[in-house]
């Protein structure tokens, strides 16, 4: 007569009810759902069914006692009830997982510690030769689980858990895991779509999971058949004839599968140095036949069966958590709602993401949507099925004469109030930028509040940076806003998305108020006036051109011929370029960085303007004070609000650090000479000792163009000279 046994299979949260049916398919007397588990009743066969063929589970724990406990006392006589002697061998080795909470055991150590103890202490001969301790590979792993002053005591049979098949040794960056890539494509219907002979394909297949879990489907490979060692296989109660059934009968129904004619089953990767990994991953599981893999981007791709028929395209795109950025996000799943929409109608898609909103910006309605976790992170599994029916589109304007219109994601309602925000500003001041020859302006100022961003135009190029939202919008709404933002801006400013910079916020913690976005190393020219300068919107918190000082630097271009020029806390030396460029008799710069200096080179050098113009790395305030004697007609400052470089002898302070600056640059003033003095701390009081010294005009109106005029506070400026 049989024996009934029960045992507890975890697995991922979400996939319970899948579980629940792979388990019943595969002989179980009965499943019930719990959280991140299914109980279930059957014989030893089917536990060694389960480890076998479960492509959901994590764990097959073989449930051996279930007892109250108050204690760490209760906790140590209650495994004393068990006869170990039934389980583990006197000279064999052990390992406890203990989880849960139970009073008077503090941590899972103590409670790991206990139950080994309990275990042992049976086991002792009087010889004092005992069980070992192996966490790696024991003999026998315990599990123990404790809820409310129950406990759950539980043979491992798996060993290590089952979504290590074992052909995954070499992975991309953020992999599934292949328990929870089976669940994916379990939920989209692949099997049934298998057995019609569809086709599969992944256009960002990374390590390549869904392609092997999809092909040992098909194939009617057990997913474990090549695991060599099992929770069970040194278990005294081991049944070694029967497990060899359920291994033989497993080979054979993959030496079958395996010799059917092969789906079509394709993976494609941008990075190249990811595709022999991928493919030694696919021959390690068998399915090289039935696999394969190529390099390419997603703007390329294009699937194309051998016979003609259609499948399911199921793809993880990375949703933030490890890989992308904000703008590059938004633009991927457009990019990839576009591509499913223009070359896989007729097929279906499975995309699951941690991101629901970038979901949205697919232009794709979904049928069906699923709650799964990655681990702790709550996902979504996307199901869609690719007719235009289901498309959320509008046709775009052609980018290029000849070129039929395509395409493109409606945008949410949310983006589109942003979008006819933007257009409404772009039609006033694109109208006065091109009066004036300018090309570099600002378009969008968190007009709205709910849409916290600047929006710089730098040409045909984009620079987006997030403020912080408002204290009504969280976190999550004004990450989806940002989402929106991003969406909107290739359609209303008919820039290519790879040509928009986002300096975003970081929502973490540290020191820095916006991530970097990388290490291009890309510098392009803009003009202003008659000068050309080097800007760079990606590698830096700043572009290298501030756009509200326009006015400033145009000023100083007008007033800079025959005259010597000094211009203190130079940054890239944008306005040191326009002086010498307007005819300046000579022009010294200061700055304390290197790099910004660099970049002050090459702009000037970039204008032809390398002779008579110094450019000097000092401390601003040292070099001041080593300055005296020398005279300039026309001084430019514009000091950070605060600086506590390394480099600098002290720490400057623009509110209690300006008297003693505007004092030391006074005494290098020529004869009827200007000085103009700028800041952007808001909360700057001129002090008045100062305007009681010299001439002092606010002249900060004068110096805002009508792109800035909507923030009057971005910066304020003075013209300063001796009485």
């Amino acid at each position: 007569m049989r024996e009934i046994l029960e045992f507890f299979v975890t697995c991922p949260k979400g996939v319970e009810g899948l579980l629940r049916d792979e388990v019943l398919a595969l002989g179980a007397e009965s499943a019930k759902e719990t959280v991140a588990g299914v109980s279930v009743q059957g014989d030893i066969e089917l536990g060694y069914r389960l480890c076998l063929w479960s492509r959901l589970g994590n764990r097959v724990l073989l449930v051996l006692k279930r007892f109250l406990a108050g204690t760490a006392e209760d906790l140590y006589a209650g495994v004393q009830m068990i006869d170990w002697r039934d389980h583990l061998a006197v000279d064999g080795t052990l390992a406890i997982d203990f989880t849960g909470s139970l009073a008077g055991v503090d941590n899972t150590h103590f409670g790991a510690l206990k139950v080994k103890d309990a275990v042992v202490d049976q086991l002792r001969r009087p010889d004092g030769s005992r069980p070992g301790v192996d966490k790696v590979r024991p003999d026998l792993r315990i599990n123990v689980h404790c809820h409310r002053g129950e406990v759950q005591l539980a043979l491992d049979l798996s060993g290590a858990s089952l979504h290590q098949r074992g052909y995954r040794l070499q992975q991309g960056a953020a992999p599934l895991k292949e328990n929870l890539a089976a669940a994916i494509l379990i939920r989209s219907g692949w099997p049934a779509l298998a057995e019609a002979g569809g086709a599969l394909t992944d256009p960002m297949c990374g390590s390549g999971t869904f392609l092997v879990e999809a092909a040992l489907m098909a194939a009617d490979v057990a997913p474990n058949l090549q695991r060599e060692h099992w929770g069970f296989s040194r278990w005294q109660q081991h049944v070694p004839v029967l497990w060899q059934k359920v291994l033989t009968e497993a080979r054979e129904r993959a030496e079958r599968g395996l010799a059917r004619p092969p789906l079509w089953i394709r993976g494609y990767e941008a990075d190249p140095r990811l595709l022999q990994p991928v493919r030694n991953n696919i021959q390690r599981a068998g399915v090289g036949e039935w696999v394969k893999v190529y390099q390419g981007e997603l703007a390329t791709f294009a699937p194309n069966p051998d016979r003609g028929q259609q499948g399911l395209v199921v793809c993880n795109p990375p949703y933030g958590e490890r890989l992308g950025t904000t703008a590059s996000l938004v633009y991927l799943y457009q990019k990839l709602g576009e591509v499913l929409r223009q070359q896989c109608q007729g097929w279906q898609a499975a995309i699951f993401t941690g991101n629901a909103e970038l979901g949205k910006r697919m232009g794709i309605r979904s049928h069906k949507q699923y709650n799964l976790f990655n681990g702790a992170l709550p996902c979504k599994l996307l199901l869609m099925n690719l007719e235009s029916e289901r498309f959320v589109t509008k046709a775009a304007e052609p980018s290029a004469a000849g070129q039929a219109p395509v395409e493109t994601a409606r945008l949410s309602e949310s983006a589109q109030m942003f979008a006819n925000r933007l257009k409404k500003n772009l039609k006033t001041l694109g109208k006065w930028a091109r009066q004036q020859g300018i090309e570099c302006y600002r378009v969008y100022d968190a007009d709205m509040p709910e849409f916290a961003v600047a929006v710089d135009l730098y040409s045909d190029r984009v620079h987006v940076q997030e403020y912080a939202p408002p204290s009504s919008v969280s976190e999550e709404k004004a990450e989806a806003r940002l989402q929106d933002v991003m969406a909107a801006l290739p359609q209303v400013l008919g820039v290519a998305p790879e040509h928009i910079a986002l300096k975003q916020r970081q929502r973490q913690s540290g020191k820095q108020q916006y991530q970097r976005m990388a290490q291009q190393g890309e510098f392009f020219e803009v003009r202003e006036g008659q000068v050309r300068l080097l800007v760079n919107l990606t590698d830096y918190l700043d572009t290298g051109l501030f756009l509200d000082h326009r006015p400033m630097r145009l000023r100083i271009a007008a007033e800079a011929k025959g005259k010597r020029f000094l211009n203190l806390f130079c940054y890239t030396a944008t306005a040191t370029v326009h002086a010498a460029a307007a005819g300046a008799r000579s022009t010294t710069s200061v700055d304390l960085s290197n790099t910004y200096l660099d970049w002050a080179r090459r702009n000037l050098s970039l204008n032809g303007l390398s002779d008579l113009h110094r450019l000097e790395r000092a401390d601003v305030m040292a070099w001041l004070e080593s300055a005296r004697g020398q005279q300039f007609d026309l001084i430019f400052i514009d000091p950070p609000t605060f600086s506590n470089s390394k480099k600098l002898e002290g720490v400057f302070d623009v509110q209690r650090g300006h008297p003693r600056l505007l004092e030391l640059a006074m005494k290098l003033l020529a004869p009827g000479g200007v000085l103009y003095f700028s800041n952007n701390f808001r909360r700057f009081r001129m002090d008045p000792a100062v305007e009681a010294r010299y001439l002092v005009e606010d002249i900060s109106a004068q110096t805002l163009d009508r792109d800035f005029q909507r923030n009057s506070r971005i910066h304020r400026t003075w013209q300063i000279s001796n009485r």
